[in-house]
């Protein structure tokens, strides 16, 4: 009878050893690998819960027309407001072919562009603002507890997004939601509060504000 090169005659299955050597189902033997967990599950909860924390308010969107030959050539501009009510707020703008994806650009621009607006016991604003941007001019006015969100149109979504309950607030001049946005944007940027204009000048809060008031602003520590 021929031997089989290593001693050992070949089993059934055409290796060498009792039963041709064939392996268990995997997981029993030892020189098997262990399974793999999935990767980035935590890091897509933690996108999820950070993409949670926002407001998202789609402002407008426009549809543009390019002629060209055989036809027309249809996009989308969309502009997106987005805060995490809290006091921070940002806007974008984006293009493309279809909706969801202006919306996406537009999103993400707003983000990597929020900016943080000191609130007044986290409900208004600490003092009038104006701002202007080309041909538009906007008044915002703080206001007291109850009165609610007096403004509209992207002005409103922006009051939103930031957090703000009581607000009044009117659009002078243009109607255009992009000059309209960067107008309240350029008021809010020129917002400040008592700590910031008492450290300004070396002052202390209570020589800025009367005591009532500035007791009340340290206690809501903005």
């Amino acid at each position: 009878m021929a031997q089989a090169r290593g001693g050992g005659p070949r089993g059934p299955g055409g290796r060498s050893g009792p039963g041709g050597g064939q392996r268990g189902p995997r997981g029993e033997g030892g020189g098997d690998r262990p399974q793999r967990r999935g990767r980035g599950g935590g890091d897509q909860q933690g996108r999820d819960r950070e993409e949670s924390e926002f407001v998202e308010k789609l402002v407008n969107i426009n549809r543009v027309a390019k002629v060209v030959k055989g036809g027309r050539r249809f996009g989308f501009a969309a502009i997106v407001v987005v805060g995490d009510s809290k006091g921070r707020v940002g806007y974008g703008s984006g293009k493309a072919r279809e909706v969801p994806e202006a919306i996406r650009k537009a999103t993400e621009q707003a983000r990597r562009s929020m900016i943080r607006v000191p609130l007044r016991e986290g409900r208004t604003f600490h003092h009038d603002m104006v701002g202007h941007y080309g041909a538009g001019e906007v008044v915002v006015r703080a206001a007291p507890a109850g009165s609610g969100v007096i403004a509209g149109g992207p002005m409103r979504a922006i009051f939103e997004a930031l957090g703000v309950q009581d607000v009044v607030a009117k659009s002078i001049g243009t109607s255009n939601p992009h000059n309209m946005i960067k107008a309240t944007f350029h008021a809010l940027t020129n917002s400040t509060n008592p700590r910031a204009v008492a450290a300004r000048r070396g002052k202390k809060v209570s020589e800025i504000l009367g005591r009532r008031e500035a007791a009340a602003a340290e206690g809501a520590r903005e």
